[in-house]
C-alpha cells in the first residue's frame, strides 16, 4: 500500500449537529443570513475607509484589514456549511478539507495579532498623543499589518502540513460543521504529541501573548484617561477603544474556550457552537460594533450616502 493519507482517506464527512438534524434547516437559515451580514457589512466599512480621506489613519486602516479578514474567513467556512447541512451526502475532499483547516487558522491566527496591533496603536494615540504622528508613520502601520499576516499564514502552513501527513487509517466522519483542526486529530491514528506541543505553543505565542499585551495596553490607556480633567476628554478617550475591546472579548472569549479547554475524544454540542460562534458571529459584530460605537464612522456613512442620494436625485 501507498504511503500517505490519500491511500486510506480521499474525502471526509462533516457530520456536525448530526445528533439534532430538527436544527438543521434553522442553522441553514441562520447562517445563510449571518453570511449575507458580515459581507455586506464589512464590504460597506471598507468602502467607507477609503473613500472618506478622514479615515485614512492607522487605526482605520486596521479595522479595515480586520474587516477583510473576516470576509476572507467566512467566505472559507459559511458557503461549505451552507453546501453541508443541505447535502445528503455531507462529504468534503481531502484537499478540500485541507484547504479550509490552513485558511481557518491562518486567518484565526492573523486575527490575534491583528487585535494585539491595534491594542498598540490605541495605547499610542491615548498615552502619547503628541508624538502619534510620528511613532505611528504609513511604514510601520503597513509592516505591522503586513507580518500579522505572514505569521498567521505560518503558523497555518506549519500546523497543517504536520496534521495532514499523519495517517488517519480509515477515520474519516468529523463530528463538527467545518474541518476544524482539533477535530480532526481526534482521527488520527499515531501519535499525536508533537502536534500537540506546537498547537500548545502556538496558541500561547499566538492567543496568550497578544491577549498579555492588549491587557498591558489597555491598563496605561486606562491610567492616561483617569488623568485627563474634563469628563467630555474621558469620554471621547474611551469611546476611541470601547469597539475594540468588545471586539477582543467577542474573538477572545470564543477563541480560548476552544483552544485552551481540556480536549475529549468526543465533540459534543457545545463544541460545534462554540465553533460557530468564533467563525461566524464574531466576524458578523464587529462592522456593527465599530459602527455603531463610532462618531467618524457613523459621520463618514452618512456624508457617503447624503452624496450618493443627491446624485439620484439630479
Amino acid at each position: 500500500m501507498k504511503t500517505g493519507n490519500s491511500s486510506a482517506v480521499t474525502k471526509f464527512f462533516l457530520m456536525g449537529f448530526s445528533k439534532h438534524p430538527e436544527l438543521q434547516l434553522l442553522l441553514f437559515m441562520l447562517c445563510l443570513i449571518m453570511n449575507v451580514i458580515i459581507l455586506l457589512g464589512n464590504s460597506l466599512l471598507i468602502v467607507i475607509i477609503i473613500l472618506d480621506s478622514r479615515l485614512h489613519t492607522p487605526m482605520y486602516f486596521f479595522l479595515g484589514n480586520l474587516s477583510l479578514l473576516d470576509i476572507c474567513y467566512t467566505s472559507s467556512s459559511i458557503p461549505p456549511i451552507l453546501i453541508i447541512v443541505k447535502s445528503e451526502r455531507k462529504s468534503i475532499s481531502f484537499i478540500g478539507c485541507t484547504l479550509q483547516m490552513a485558511l481557518s487558522l491562518g486567518l484565526g491566527s492573523t486575527e490575534c495579532i491583528l487585535l494585539a496591533v491595534m491594542a498598540y496603536d490605541r495605547y499610542v494615540a491615548i498615552c502619547n498623543p503628541l508624538r502619534y504622528p510620528i511613532i505611528m508613520n504609513r511604514m510601520l502601520y503597513v509592516h505591522m499589518a503586513a507580518w500579522s499576516w505572514i505569521i498567521g499564514c505560518l503558523n497555518s502552513l506549519v500546523q497543517t502540513v504536520m496534521t495532514m501527513i499523519l495517517p488517519f487509517c480509515g477515520n474519516n466522519v468529523i463530528y463538527h460543521l467545518t474541518c476544524e483542526i482539533l477535530a480532526l486529530l481526534k482521527l488520527i491514528c499515531a501519535d499525536i504529541s508533537m502536534n500537540v506541543f506546537i498547537m500548545t505553543v502556538a496558541t500561547t505565542v499566538l492567543s496568550v501573548i497578544p491577549l498579555l499585551l492588549i491587557f498591558i495596553s489597555y491598563v496605561f490607556i486606562l491610567s492616561s484617561i483617569l488623568r485627563i480633567n474634563s469628563a467630555e476628554g474621558r469620554k471621547k478617550a474611551f469611546s476611541t477603544c470601547s469597539a475594540h475591546l468588545t471586539a477582543v472579548f467577542l474573538f477572545y472569549g470564543s477563541a480560548l474556550f476552544m483552544y485552551m479547554k481540556p480536549k475529549s475524544k468526543d465533540t459534543n454540542t457545545s463544541d460545534e457552537i462554540i465553533g460557530l460562534s468564533y467563525g461566524v458571529i464574531t466576524p458578523m459584530l464587529n462592522p456593527i460594533i465599530y459602527s455603531l460605537r463610532n462618531k467618524e464612522v457613523k459621520e463618514a456613512m452618512k456624508k457617503i450616502l447624503s452624496r450618493h442620494l443627491n446624485l439620484l436625485k439630479s
